[in-house]
C-alpha cells in the first residue's frame, strides 16, 4: 500500500503518531498540500465548498504518484466521505469518525467539540447522541491549531489531552472506547489510553481498519 494524505495548508508542528509525520505509518505514504485549506475553513459546521475541487485536484495528484489509498488531516473532512469517494478513484478515508459504526458505546474527542455536530455524525454512520468532547478554546494545543503556530507545548499538549478524555469520561461514563478525530491527538493517543484504561482509535488505527483494505 502507498498511501497519500491531503493535507491542510498548516505549519504548526506534526509529532510522531500524527499523520502528518511519515514516521507514523509502516508503509509508504506521500504527501499533498490543498492551498489555502485552513483550520478555520474546514473545521467548521460546514467545509468551505470552495475547497472541494482543490481537494480532488491534490487526490488526483496523489494518484498520479502512485497512492492507492487516499486519506486527510482533518476529521471534520467526513462530511466529504461520500463526495471525495466518488470522485477518486481508489479507496478514500477521510476520518477516523468512521469507524463509530464498529464501536459500541464510543464516544469522540475532537479539536472542536462546538463545531463538530450531528451532522459529521451522520456523515459517519454514528449515532446522533454519540458523546463528544474536546479541546477548550484556552487550551494551547488548540491555540497552536488554531491559530496555526510554529511552536507546540508538548506538555500542555498532552494534558489537555488527558483532560478532555477524563472529561468526556464525566460525560458518559459508559463509554467503552474513544475514537479521536483530530489527526493531531495521534501523538498522545498511547497515554490516553493508559490513563482512562480505555482503546483509543484514532486515523493511523482507522487506516488499518480491514474495512479500508
Amino acid at each position: 500500500m502507498k498511501l497519500g494524505v491531503l493535507m491542510l495548508d498548516t505549519r504548526f508542528p506534526r509529532l510522531p503518531g500524527d499523520i502528518g509525520n511519515p514516521a507514523s505509518f509502516a508503509c509508504d505514504v506521500d504527501y499533498e498540500m490543498v492551498p489555502r485549506a485552513s483550520v478555520a475553513r474546514l473545521a467548521a459546521p460546514q467545509p468551505d465548498p470552495s475547497l472541494l475541487g482543490p481537494f480532488v485536484d491534490a487526490g488526483r495528484a496523489l494518484i498520479s504518484r502512485g497512492c492507492d489509498r487516499i486519506t486527510t488531516s482533518c476529521g471534520f473532512l467526513v462530511l466529504w466521505q461520500g463526495l471525495l469517494g466518488k470522485a477518486l478513484a481508489v479507496p478514500v478515508l477521510t476520518s477516523s469518525l468512521l469507524l463509530l459504526p464498529r464501536l459500541p458505546e464510543a464516544g469522540v474527542l475532537t479539536f472542536d467539540p462546538a463545531a463538530l455536530g450531528a451532522a459529521h455524525l451522520a456523515a459517519a454512520g454514528a449515532r446522533p447522541d454519540t458523546p463528544v468532547e474536546g479541546l477548550r478554546p484556552q487550551d494551547s494545543l488548540y491555540r497552536t491549531i488554531a491559530e496555526d503556530r510554529g511552536d507546540l507545548d508538548r506538555a500542555s499538549a498532552s494534558a489537555e489531552v488527558l483532560a478532555a478524555g477524563r472529561r468526556l469520561l464525566r460525560l458518559q461514563p459508559r463509554i467503552r472506547s474513544i475514537v479521536l478525530e483530530c489527526t493531531n491527538f495521534g501523538p498522545y493517543r498511547e497515554a490516553l489510553a493508559l490513563a482512562l484504561g480505555l482503546p483509543v482509535h484514532g486515523i493511523v488505527e482507522a487506516l488499518t481498519d480491514p474495512a479500508f483494505q
